[in-house]
């Protein structure tokens, strides 16, 4: 029992601290207007079915949620991503809680067993930290991987640079300085990387998900919110560009 108080406490305290200075996170007004989302799937049954044509050559593709969510946050993506004719795939490790020891062993272990299963390299979508551990899978198996792209990713800049940072310590039970895999997420992965961004996105800076030069290959700019990466019209057919690619 005492142990489980210890724990709890533990937690409870990682939603305490302040942010460094040099932290920078989307105003109030855009984090506010994230929660417009949960009419997004009401709004979705009003709007044409997206014009997407039969891609000139399929890939593969593995999808990895942003945190807290899982697959089934990215099903929508998924069926418009095989409406081209493209082979897309889960990245099988349930909801995503963030990463542990284990974490992506595992997911570099799937990653590859897509690969050699459909006889050639997968295409890394991760939303959010879904982009983030898509990147660092890259790294690990760069041979299986064809490219990774990032949606409103937190790779770059502080990881204090976003609206949750709290509530990811709360949740992961780590603080965001000591993640439990040594990593730097700002190093570009050795294979084509490119970053989705929105001007709109009220949970992830615009320096976050944007990086450096040298951090990522391209940048492109969107209009969605955060939650919505998904499921915005100029986000799917953003990635339905650059599978084309």
């Amino acid at each position: 029992m005492i142990g489980v108080s210890n724990a709890v406490r533990y937690r409870l305290s990682l939603l305490r601290g302040t942010s460094p200075e040099n932290a920078h996170a989307p105003p109030l007004r855009l984090f506010l207007a994230e929660f417009g989302a949960v009419g997004e799937p009401l709004l979705r049954r009003f709007r044409k079915p997206l014009q997407i044509d039969a891609a000139s050559k399929r890939k593969v593709v593995i999808l990895l949620p942003g945190f807290a969510t899982g697959p089934a946050r990215m099903r929508y993506l998924a069926t418009q991503l095989e409406r081209a004719g493209h082979t897309v795939k889960r990245w099988g490790l349930g909801h995503n809680l963030g990463p542990d020891a284990n974490t992506l062993d595992l997911l570099a272990q799937r990653v590859c067993e897509v690969s050699e299963r459909f006889g050639q390299q997968v295409v890394l979508i991760g939303w959010s930290l879904g982009g983030v551990m898509a990147r660092e899978v890259a790294k690990l198996q760069p041979d299986c991987v064809a490219k990774v792209v990032t949606m409103g990713s937190p790779f770059s800049h502080t990881p204090y640079s976003n609206n949750i940072w709290r509530t990811y310590q709360l949740v992961a039970g780590h603080s965001v300085d000591d993640p439990p895999i040594p990593s730097d997420t700002r190093t570009k992965p050795p294979v084509e990387t490119v970053a989705f961004w929105s001007p709109r996105d009220g949970v992830i800076s615009r320096r976050a998900a944007c990086g450096e030069p040298g951090e990522r290959d391209r940048v492109v700019a969107l209009r969605c919110t955060h939650l919505t990466f998904p499921t915005a019209p100029d986000c799917i057919m953003a990635l339905v560009s650059e599978l084309e690619s």
